[in-house]
């Protein structure tokens, strides 16, 4: 238990800031799995849309330092490795 009330200020922040933190990877988790379903249906047109969408959300989320930038970049080049993979199937 904190004692001062730096510290309960300090439990406060921590907490608020998990929270927000927190909802910003599920919102990321939630977007790719929508990418992920477009890509096994086979919808190059949705799965586009559902890429663009994911790649912003990376690239917003890693300006506020919840994940690292390279992390972020790491999971846009993995998502856009099978979104290529299912243009030349479908070509």
């Amino acid at each position: 238990m904190p004692n001062t009330e730096s510290a309960k200020k300090r439990v406060r922040q921590t907490k608020k800031r998990n929270a927000l933190n927190n909802w910003r990877k599920r919102m990321i988790k939630d977007q790719t799995k929508s990418f992920l379903k477009s890509v096994t249906a086979g919808d190059v047109a949705a799965a586009e849309t559902e890429f663009r969408k994911v790649a912003a959300i990376l690239d917003k989320i890693s300006a506020k330092k919840t994940i690292h930038k390279n992390t972020a970049s790491r999971r846009k080049s993995r998502l856009a490795k099978r979104l290529n993979a299912l243009k030349k199937t479908k070509a």
